[in-house]
């Protein structure tokens, strides 16, 4: 054995004696003693050795400690007492919780800690497994673990050299996870923590196979299950939870808003100052709105819904008025998405915006029928080219020709716009997305935008807010209610933007 190596040796040797007789205090330690006059007594009985907490250190902002607060009592007797936030006392609820929350409240900072604590308390978890499931992105995964080992290190002066997505204590394996890479979380033998982190913000087609995954485990070895996150977008991973039956849902449910914070971990300054940022309601407020998107200017958005309050779609019809129809038309686990518009006191007005869940192709039929005929003539039904059947079908309810492959090879044949020949627009998506969206932009932003858009319509107000548009694409998986969006391109596509915007192309 050269010197080197016995170098290596001692030091290992000297840093797992250190471990143990680090790990030997926090043996039995409770995590927190709730009572503000009973922690006093036990800090000063045992010389700062009251609790897990005060032993490792406290949590800090900005260099400066934090109590454990009060609003994360909620959390730890959410999973250790059977009956809280359980009003109907199912037992299948009892280590299972979803959390909502605003940014920044210390949710996640105190799970990695409650974990610990666990290993820690005493030796239940030995040769068992507690998992992390993060965002699709390993830095992610490597930077919670990291944050877990730094809880030993400012006070205790522990150091682990295990791998960066690795934490070790006390015969307890903790593993992060990214949330595209979870193959090697599908194979365990033993879990019995499982903390899916910022899980609203998970791919679409990852957040139900990271929950079918996680929830499979629950006959095998009987985790804790922890779901927390900001909410991201609606229709999304947590919105789908939240609006589950009491009866049946597998989670107890928690709701934490900055009000919880307030006073505590935010200054009420901190929170003025955050409510100027557009994406205050959905950080700190609990709303369903997505991330802030790149193709429209909140300012354009907002002059839009101010606009808009100054008609009513229900009451305020123009039958003499130019419309247009938009339909993005999808079946079976998909969404409908319809918009119709028309042309009143130099605007564009939003009269309709809704996404159709699951529809019936004959229902989706009948209710354009409807439509049309609630609202008058309609100049033009654009419509995606992608779904001819339907097309056919709505142009043979119109009494126009159905043949309309024919009409459009004929009118290009001879240079002209086939659009004139037809009421009903097949508009192909794959050639025009890049123009319908520009054109979209133009008439929302120049000369103080042209559009209007009622505030009851809040899924195509949050689609615009949250559109992402890359190389001229939309992003769908960012784009919340894409199909009332692009349904709303097609609408536009009667309003041509120039420099005198009232002209159309008809």
């Amino acid at each position: 054995m050269t010197f080197k190596d016995l170098r290596k040796r001692i030091s290992s040797s000297n840093q797992q004696q250190q471990q143990t007789q680090s790990f030997d205090k926090l043996h039995n330690k409770p995590f927190w003693i709730w009572n503000t006059r009973e922690h006093k007594l036990e800090d000063v009985r045992t010389k700062g050795e009251c609790c897990f907490n005060h032993i490792i250190g406290l949590p800090t902002k900005e260099g400066l400690e934090k109590p454990i607060f009060d609003y994360q009592e909620l959390l730890y007797e959410a999973l250790l007492s059977p009956g809280f936030c359980n009003p109907l006392n199912h037992d299948f609820k009892d280590k299972h919780l979803w959390i909502k929350k605003a940014t920044g409240l210390g949710v996640t900072e105190f799970f990695l800690r409650f974990m610990a604590w666990l290993c820690l308390m005493n030796d239940n978890y030995r040769n068992s497994q507690m998992c992390i499931v993060t965002g699709p992105n390993i830095d992610i995964a490597i930077k919670l673990i990291k944050r877990m080992k730094g809880l030993f290190e400012r006070k205790l002066g522990l150091t682990f050299p295990s791998k960066e997505t690795v934490l070790e204590l006390n015969g307890c394996r903790i593993e992060a996870y990214p949330s595209n890479h979870i193959d090697a979380y599908r194979a365990l033998d033993n879990p019995k923590f499982i903390l899916l982190d910022e899980a609203d913000f998970f791919r679409k087609g990852e957040q139900e196979d990271v929950r079918h995954v996680s929830e499979r485990y629950i006959a095998k070895s009987d985790p804790y299950i922890v779901m927390v996150s900001t909410p991201n977008a609606p229709d999304g991973l947590f919105e789908h939870i939240e609006k589950e039956d009491e009866e049946t849902c597998l989670y107890k449910r928690l709701l934490l808003d900055y009000t919880y914070g307030l006073g505590k971990i935010y200054t009420q300054e901190e929170i003025d100052k955050a409510k100027a940022s557009p994406s205050f309601e959905r950080e700190f407020n609990l709303k369903y709105l997505g991330l802030i998107g790149n193709v429209f200017h909140t300012k354009d958005i907002e002059a839009a819904i101010q606009k808009g309050t100054g008609y009513s779609p229900d009451h305020q019809i123009n039958h003499f008025s130019q419309k247009s129809m938009g339909i993005d038309p999808a079946f079976g686990s998909s969404a409908f998405g319809i918009v119709i518009t028309q042309r009143a006191d130099n605007q564009i007005q939003i009269m309709h915006a809704e996404e159709y869940q699951r529809p019936d192709f004959n229902q989706m039929l009948s209710t354009v029928w409807d439509l049309s005929r609630r609202f008058g003539k309609i100049n033009k039904i654009y419509i995606d080219g992608s779904n001819p059947s339907f097309i056919r079908a709505l142009k043979i309810q119109i009494g126009e020709d159905e043949e309309y492959e024919k009409i459009i090879r004929e009118a290009k044949s001879r240079k002209q716009n086939y659009e004139f020949s037809m009421d009903v627009v097949p508009v192909s998506f794959a050639t025009e997305h890049k123009s319908m969206l520009g054109n979209c932009k133009m008439l929302l932003e120049r000369e103080g935008g042209h559009i209007a858009i009622n505030p009851k319509f809040d899924k195509l107000i949050t689609s615009l807010r949250t559109a992402v548009e890359n190389d001229g694409m939309l992003y769908k998986e960012a784009t919340s209610y894409d199909y009332v969006f692009d349904a709303f391109r097609l609408a536009m596509c009667y309003y041509r933007f120039t420099e005198s915007w009232s002209r159309f192309r008809q």
